[in-house]
């Protein structure tokens, strides 16, 4: 029994680190699509030199960020920083283990509060970033952003009890083989959850952490090479991830999956092009005064 156990455990860790490499790669393809979309929103031409029609420039960039380094003896970060960027390189990869069990034939009843658990997380490790780096702009970077994020956590919360609810269960493989279009039942709900992802994943207009314009850099200004490379590069692929909880908590599965999860990802690329950043202020005010009483609103309607 034990050994049954452990080969469970172990493919489904191996499932997890082979979908942490297929998304990585897609990752690096998303870069180049977003930055050839936004040259082409821009009227202006994107990457197009580096291989054929520019499909090598992100695995270029990625070279050319590792074999960047800094010397040991005049780097400024404490040992929390290196901390963080490795919590965040495991919080990605829970979201990975999450991800591959639905497609490996585990399931869990909680599948939505583990979901849940490891979002809230992700306040830490940014926390941690700009706090280890002993610079204002990261540390001012880092205290918005994980502000921002225990904001949302809340409007996460509500939104998963009421797919929940709707549902009748919290396992992701029954939300998955629903095929409900509940984005007719709850559309509020969808349109919070689309804010909630966006300042979660640190994308304009609510990109708090990494507001170049008026941070420098953001959080992480202190940082190079392949500790900048996992902070970048975990960022899309919490991008993705989301992309893909959206489309299975408001489309349902199937193969229309994949068409609403690349909708979703080309509606990050889009915010970035067409929205304003949102004043830090409003956003927060917003958040405690109007999405709260949204939700609450939303309850009674399910519960009826």
């Amino acid at each position: 029994m034990a050994v049954l156990v452990l080969l469970n455990w172990f493919y489904l860790f191996f499932s997890g680190f082979i979908s942490f490499v297929l998304i990585m790669v897609l990752v690096a393809f998303f870069i180049l699509a977003e930055r050839k979309i936004l040259g082409y929103m821009q009227i202006r031409k994107g990457p197009n030199k580096v291989g054929v029609l520019g499909l090598l420039q992100s695995f270029a960039d990625l070279l050319k960020l590792i074999v960047k380094y800094k010397v040991f003896f005049f780097q400024v970060r404490s040992w929390l920083s290196w901390f963080s960027v490795f919590l965040l390189v495991f919080i990605s990869c829970s979201y990975c283990v999450l991800y591959c069990t639905i497609y490996s034939g585990y399931g869990s009843a909680n599948w939505l509060l583990w979901f849940l658990m490891v979002v809230g997380l992700t306040g830490y490790s940014l926390l941690g970033v700009g706090w280890g780096s002993f610079n204002k702009y990261a540390l001012l970077g880092s205290i918005r952003s994980s502000f921002g994020s225990v904001t949302f956590e809340a409007a996460f919360m509500c939104v998963i009890i009421i797919v929940g609810l709707v549902v009748g269960s919290y396992n992701i493989v029954d939300v998955y083989n629903s095929n409900w279009l509940i984005i007719f039942s709850l559309p509020a709900c969808y349109i919070l959850w689309l804010m909630g992802i966006l300042c979660e994943s640190n994308r304009t207009p609510f990109d708090y952490a990494e507001s170049e314009s008026e941070l420098v850099s953001g959080l992480n200004v202190e940082y190079c090479n392949v500790p900048f490379t996992c902070l970048f590069a975990c960022e899309y692929l919490i991008m993705y991830i989301f992309s893909w909880v959206t489309s299975v908590f408001f489309f349902g599965g199937g193969y229309i999956l994949y068409f609403f999860s690349l909708f979703h990802l080309v509606f990050f690329i889009w915010a970035r092009a067409v929205l304003p950043r949102v004043r830090y202020d409003f956003f927060v005010s917003f958040m405690w005064k109007w999405c709260l009483l949204i939700f609450v609103f939303s309850f009674f309607v399910v519960l009826v």
